[in-house]
């Protein structure tokens, strides 16, 4: 097993995919593996019954189809056997993203003392940043004069610009002076970039601090950012551009979130 996962692993670097999707296809094909074991049966059948025995252990939609990727790419491309896989992926159940108000925002960031860890959250929210883009972020990243930040390499490999909230930029220029522009913005104590367990934390921290019940995570804040600027007018697509979707229709989600028309209803109670 351990050839073929080092095979697949080389075959993943060599055409470019992410460090995180490399480790998420390793772990699901060493599971795929596991469950076939010395299982004689046809391909697709072979592969619909690891998607039952997935079904069974109760794994969300989004983490059954990383799996089907996997082991598509496992004979596709590593093995090269001459089968086509005819097991369609799950569909994905359809939740609405769980977005903080205005005020629960300002609630959030406010109640952090530290102000490294307030400029974590307010980036979050005010440029719209996964909480892995927010901790690599680099000095070189950031034009605190242009009011921009370039985030490279994100969800994809793929690069974009996103809006630098101006309130926050004074206290950035504190932060990184006397840093090096190939410096991480936020770094830990111990050098090097800050954990995305460590930004979590943060929020989590501070949503229980002022009690806020939602079933919010720091990605709530990027949905957030997505959903006020909807609300103040700002185009879609322009939103779709800030946030890097390759598709508008994974940005539109936040207009079934958001409608300024609904909100105008009278219940007629």
């Amino acid at each position: 097993m351990e050839k073929v996962l080092k095979k697949t692993r080389e075959e993943l670097i060599v055409r470019n995919y992410s460090p995180k999707t490399v480790s998420s296809y390793l772990q699901a094909l060493r599971s795929f593996l596991k469950f076939s074991g010395n299982k004689q049966d046809e391909p697709n059948q072979l592969v619909k019954n690891y998607i039952l025995f997935l079904h069974k252990q109760n794994k969300a939609p989004q983490t059954i189809n990383i799996h089907l990727n996997a082991v598509r790419f496992f004979y596709r491309e590593v093995i090269k056997k001459p089968v086509t896989l005819t097991v369609k992926n799950v569909k994905r159940n359809k939740r609405l993203p769980i977005v903080l108000s205005k005020n629960e925002i300002n609630q959030i960031i406010d109640c952090v003392k530290n102000k490294k860890h307030k400029l974590i959250l307010s980036m979050g929210y005010g440029s719209g940043l996964r909480v892995s883009e927010v901790v690599s972020l680099k000095i070189m990243d950031i034009d605190l004069n242009e009011l921009t930040v370039h985030i490279k390499q994100g969800k994809g490999r793929k690069d974009r610009i996103s809006i630098l909230p101006e309130q926050i930029v004074d206290d950035l220029k504190l932060l990184v002076g006397g840093k090096e522009m190939n410096d991480y913005i936020f770094e830990s104590e111990r050098g090097g970039r800050l954990t995305t367990h460590t930004a979590q934390k943060v929020f989590s921290n501070s949503l229980k601090k002022i009690k806020i019940k939602k079933p919010a995570t720091f990605h709530s804040l990027r949905h957030s950012f997505a959903t006020h600027l909807l609300e103040n007018g700002v185009d879609i697509r322009y939103i779709q551009e800030l946030l890097g979707h390759k598709n508008i229709s994974t940005t539109q989600v936040y207009t079934k979130v958001t409608n300024p028309a609904l909100k105008n209803i009278k219940s007629p109670l």
